[in-house]
């Protein structure tokens, strides 16, 4: 099957104050069924396809077929609502989850939809990745869940810091006064509640934090069911075929736990669960599992790609694998420099696939998409055009357009603080993103938009000219030539730009302690030389310094998704700052130029 696109059908409009609003004239459907009401037709029209399947210890996949999982989950749904009513808690209190993706984990997901409990999948690292189990603690004095529910032994330590007075579930046996597997806490029989109502919350999603503190996103069960039935107006391929998933994302974030999964539940679709991760160690297990699976829809981050590529150029194996079903190759999250997606369509090319490249722009709090490319294009830089029935709206603020959003599928609130919406919608109703973009073409708005970076991450050299990181980030990547596999852009105040980065494990052994063989310094003088050409002082990056330890994720470097926090990089690592900057630079800085204006 080739894959079809809805024709972007697109008006713009102009307001007084320089404001551009942009919207699909193409009206959206009605929507009357939630994911949950998907996924129970779906388990009567096709019970005997694998919904879900997880690797088990002995490399053999587990996988639970569509109708299995519906009597898994009534039962479940069951016993939590035996405990509900023992427990005298508030019908609506919340179950939370701590757990990786697994089958477990979206049994106990679709169970507390059944009943109307409000999930909260909480990221694997604040149970796994901390010594002290801060973020986690905060997560559950703000929800205050009734249930929480943990995937193994390995959470033992998480839950010990936050399980008192609450039911604790677990998918296998756990060393902890009063925890109780799933397995034994089912019930076989028994009358279950009415299905959630559509404006009743389905989950409460905290944010990453990549721009700030974490907060509890409220998503209804309309939000989830209105966004997948916008993905299908724009995608009706989804229509014609069930999309076939091999997935890392983690279901704690709104693209692996929203986006991903809910287009399985809600389009028929089988979801096979990745246990590799775009990292060094772990790469190489999503390589054996494309093995095992071929995907039609491949949804990753720009890091993960990053990883992907250099594997498939030297794997004919494995690339013939990955493209022999693939339909549509999907990135969001972050920037995906454009030397990516050039190598990925070779590729394609390369073994005959018929896989396009996509993208789209979302977050939390628009459950999660918001706009989609959903035409052919060959640039990364596009994020798409409006989904049906939003609205999107490009503010001025200060020498950029923010991106602002309005539609059915917007958050009606933050858990626990109802004044931080008001705070965060313009005087329109349209929801403040943070995010800058613009008109790709200001007379053609069908080209889609362009992301213009995070306004909060932006900064000003010494000269007042702004440096647009979310822009400047993947063009370097882009110029390194898969050298680096990401970047911190530095240089605020100062008289150029500079950029802390970290090496691609391929190249990793071309230094020591941070500095550079020669062949790597020349390569890298070339790839700043090759960014240089015809740029302006902000486009062009004058000095390297690379960065030895990874990002941390516990001290806020790095969120699970994979995208690195600028600013909490540059605030954690002011040393290295420093050095990259100095009047006269050590042996671990590259720089572009012997010297540069102001050094």
């Amino acid at each position: 099957m080739t894959v079809t696109f809805a024709a972007p059908r697109i008006e713009k409009t102009v307001s007084p104050d320089g404001s551009i609003v942009v919207r699909s004239v193409e009206p959206l459907e009605e929507c009357s069924r939630t994911v949950y009401d998907d996924f129970c037709a779906g388990a009567a029209a096709h019970a005997d396809r694998v919904l879900v399947a997880e690797k088990s210890a002995d490399g053999d996949w587990n996988r639970v077929t569509w109708g299995a999982m519906l009597v898994r989950v009534e039962a479940l749904a069951r016993g939590l609502v035996r405990a509900r009513a023992a427990d005298g808690r508030a019908a609506d209190a919340p179950i939370m989850v701590l757990s990786h993706n697994s089958i477990a984990h979206m049994t106990v997901t679709l169970a507390a939809y059944a009943v109307g409990m409000p999930v909260v999948p909480v990221s694997v690292a604040y149970s796994l990745q901390s010594d002290d189990h801060a973020k986690l603690t905060s997560l559950v004095a703000q929800a205050d869940p009734g249930v929480v529910f943990a995937e193994s032994e390995d959470y033992r330590a998480a839950l010990e810091a936050v399980a008192a007075g609450r039911t604790v579930l677990s998918a296998t046996p756990i060393a902890l006064d009063g925890a109780t597997t799933i397995e034994s806490f089912s019930v076989a029989d028994g009358p279950l509640p009415p299905r959630p109502t559509l404006d009743s919350v389905g989950k409460i999603m905290f944010t990453s934090g990549s721009t700030g503190n974490p907060k509890g996103v409220l998503n209804t069960h309309r939000m989830m069911a209105v966004n997948q039935q916008q993905m299908r107006q724009v995608w009706p391929f989804l229509n014609e075929e069930p999309p076939i998933l091999l997935d890392w994302l983690p279901w704690s974030h709104t693209f692996g736990g929203n986006h991903n999964m809910n287009m399985v539940l809600t389009n028929g679709g089988s979801l096979w669960i990745d246990d590799g991760r775009p990292a060094p160690t772990m790469i190489g297990r999503t390589v054996t599992n494309l093995r095992d699976v071929s995907p039609t829809v491949y949804f990753n981050v720009p890091a993960g790609y990053a990883a992907l590529v250099p594997i498939l150029e030297r794997d004919p194996d494995a690339a013939k694998g990955f493209f022999a079903d693939l339909r549509l190759a999907f990135y969001a999250a972050a920037a995906l420099p454009q030397g990516i997606w050039d190598a990925l369509a070779a590729l394609a090319d390369q073994y005959g696939g018929r896989a396009q490249m996509t993208t789209s722009w979302g977050m939390t709090e628009t459950a999660p998409a918001a706009t989609t490319t959903h035409f052919p294009t060959s640039s990364a830089s596009s994020i798409g055009v409006p989904l049906p029935g939003v609205d999107a709206k490009l503010a001025p603020v200060g020498e950029k357009l923010e991106l602002r959003v309005r539609g059915p599928n917007i958050t009606p609130g933050f858990y626990g603080r109802p004044e931080l919406l008001a705070e965060k919608l313009d005087e329109d109703g349209f929801l403040r993103t943070g995010d800058a973009c613009r008109l790709i073409d200001d007379d053609d708005p069908r080209r889609g938009l362009c992301f213009d970076g995070r306004i909060a991450e932006d900064f000003k050299l010494a000269t007042g000219t702004f440096v647009s990181v979310g822009t400047l980030r993947p063009q370097l990547l882009s110029a390194c030539g898969g050298m680096v596999s990401d970047a911190v852009i530095c240089g605020h105040d100062s008289d150029a730009v500079t950029a802390l980065i970290w090496l691609h494990p391929d190249h990793a052994a071309r230094q020591h302690d941070g500095v550079p063989d020669d062949d790597l310094r020349a390569d890298l003088v070339q790839a700043l030389g090759s960014l240089a050409v015809g740029a302006g002082s902000s486009q062009r990056v004058e000095r390297l310094l690379i960065l030895t330890e990874p990002a941390q994720l516990d001290a806020g470097e790095l969120t699970d998704k994979g995208y690195v926090n600028q600013a909490r990089v540059r605030a954690r690592r002011t040393d290295l700052v420093a050095e990259i900057g100095a009047a006269e630079p050590g042996p671990r800085v590259v720089c572009r130029l012997s010297a540069y204006a102001g050094a």
